[in-house]
C-alpha cells in the first residue's frame, strides 16, 4: 500500500516502510554494484583471453624451437661424424708418413 503524507511518497509493506528515495537509493546501490560486478566480468574475460593468445604464442614458439633443436641435434649429429672421419683419415695418414719414413 502506497501513500503520501507531508510531501513523501511511503511505501508501507508487511514489517516496515519505506521512503520513496530510500527505495531508489537501494535500487541505485544494487544497480552501481551490478555494474561494478559486470565491469569486473569482462576485465576477467579480457584477462583469460589475453592470456590464452599468450598460451598460443607459446606453443607456436615451442614448435619453432623443438624444430631448431631438432635441426641442431641432427647438425651435431653429421658434424660429429665428419669429425670422427676426418680423425681417422689423419690417424691413417700419420700411419702412412711413419711406414714411409720408416723405410
Amino acid at each position: 500500500m502506497a501513500f503520501v503524507a507531508a510531501g513523501e511518497l511511503r511505501v508501507s509493506g508487511m514489517a516496515s516502510e519505506q521512503t520513496l528515495s530510500e527505495v531508489l537509493g537501494r535500487l541505485d546501490r544494487a544497480v552501481s554494484s551490478l555494474e561494478n560486478t559486470v565491469e569486473r566480468q569482462l576485465e576477467v574475460r579480457e584477462n583469460y583471453r589475453d592470456a590464452e593468445e599468450e598460451v598460443q604464442r607459446m606453443n607456436s614458439d615451442r614448435g619453432r624451437l623443438a624444430g631448431e633443436l631438432d635441426a641442431s641435434e641432427s647438425r651435431a649429429e653429421r658434424l660429429e661424424d665428419v669429425n670422427k672421419e676426418v680423425s681417422r683419415r689423419l690417424v691413417t695418414a700419420m700411419e702412412t708418413i711413419r711406414t714411409v719414413l720408416d723405410r
